[in-house]
């Protein structure tokens, strides 16, 4: 039987607790991160296992996001989370987990985790899609906010132009909903007032060294009467300059060999191109997909090649793209695009290139012919469904085209 998401006593657990090994498995923990002065980072933890066989997660909704590897002895443990390349390092005491996360190279940040606690009572419905008005440096002008409710548990997402949050879970407090998130990357607090005109008042958070930002949330329908306008459209928010010219690349592969548009995998192919980086925490959740749909069209045509963009520190050996690799076991093209602040400079054929992931779709005259910012993950639910039928769509259309003839002067 699973042990329930959000409640377990202190008092409880000293009854179970005679030492590390036997506490972690019995229970999910309420763990958070000191991020800076006046900001920490509260999210759901969880170990199972013993010995080299323990393996913890962190949460994005219901999605595990699990250790790559780790150890438990002596009451000590170990957690290596490779696809990001960080360490969590922990003890118990006092039935009180404490230690640190984080790497040598960024520095490793106070860690702390205690059995969850339960949700106030009588908790404000607020499920639903929202429309969240803002003006982002991407030009952006609506974000939207998606809300999933279990009682006085609350999953939220917030879609951008580069994809969403990931889900930003907590409960209802009895003034407002206060929901927290990190998934071994990406960390956000958000609180959500209900106001009673019917919006919702948010205070979203994701930095130690911002304050967080007040958002006010509408109703869609609300927001069209005001006239504000929709949330931005992925499928044309890039652009690329000639359409008609093939889409060009010539970037070394995790062995150094270079490989190019012009190389034989990809002629009279359907090409899916991701630009992103191990770095990129919506590049995480779209790596299942680009796998899934790799899997499903590779032998109808399709072919699947990823341009990562990464910091300057992990190129020369590329360890933490070589982790993430292995965590999702993708088997399509990776290649080495460079410092992710060249990212622009390398791929001068696209116009507003300022989005993580981005995604280009070449027909099989290696010309672009369909263009996507970001990923949408599940946690936005219909959202997610909507990427996904979309993109589906356009894979199918172009493979069922003709190759291009090639004519050989002789």
């Amino acid at each position: 039987m699973k042990t329930p998401h959000f409640f377990v006593t202190c008092a409880a657990l000293a009854a179970w607790v005679s030492s590390l090994a036997a506490a972690l498995p019995t229970v999910r923990w309420d763990a958070k991160i000191v991020q800076g002065e006046n900001y920490e980072l509260a999210f759901p933890f969880e170990v199972t296992g013993d010995g080299d066989a323990v393996a913890g997660s962190f949460f994005n909704g219901e999605i595990p996001v699990s250790s790559t590897g780790g150890s438990l002895k002596d009451n000590q443990l170990q957690l290596e989370f490779a696809h990001y390349g960080n360490t969590l390092k922990a003890t118990l005491e006092n039935g009180v987990l404490k230690g640190s996360y984080g790497n040598e190279q960024r520095g490793f940040k106070p860690f702390e985790a205690r059995p969850q606690v339960a949700p106030a009572p009588n908790p404000p419905q607020i499920g639903g899609v929202w429309t969240i008005p803002t003006e982002s440096e991407k030009g952006e002008k609506a974000w939207s906010l998606i809300v999933r409710q279990e009682g006085g548990k609350v999953f939220a997402a917030i879609n951008r132009i580069d994809g969403d949050t990931g889900s930003i879970d907590g409960i209802w407090t009895g003034e407002r909903f206060a929901l927290q998130k990190f998934d071994g990357a990406r960390g956000y607090t958000l609180d959500i007032t209900p106001a009673a005109d019917g919006s919702l008042a948010l205070a979203l958070r994701s930095s130690a060294t911002r304050p967080a930002s007040k958002l006010t949330a509408l109703r869609p329908e609300v927001a069209t009467s005001r006239g504000l306008p929709p949330p931005n459209d992925p499928l044309n928010h890039l652009r690329i300059k000639n359409p008609d010219e093939p889409f060009r690349f010539s970037f070394p592969d995790l062995n150094g060999k270079i490989v190019s548009n012009d190389d034989p995998r990809f002629q009279g192919k359907v090409v899916v191109i991701a630009v992103g980086g191990s770095w990129c925490p919506n590049c995480h959740d779209e790596a299942p997909f680009l796998k899934e749909i790799y899997a499903k069209y590779r032998a109808l045509g399709l072919e699947v090649v990823s341009f990562s963009f990464e910091e300057a520190a992990q190129l020369p050996e590329a360890k933490r793209l070589r982790a993430y690799i292995k965590k999702y076991d993708l088997n399509f093209t990776y290649l080495l695009g460079g410092d992710r602040k060249e990212v622009n400079a390398k791929l001068p054929q696209v116009e507003n290139l300022n989005v993580w992931p981005a995604s280009f779709v070449l027909g099989r005259d290696g010309r672009v012919r369909a263009t996507h910012a970001g990923f949408a993950a599940p946690a936005t639910g219909e959202l997610h469904q909507e990427l996904r039928r979309d993109f589906i769509a356009t894979i199918e259309k172009l493979l069922a085209e003709s190759a291009p003839k090639v004519t050989v002067s002789l």
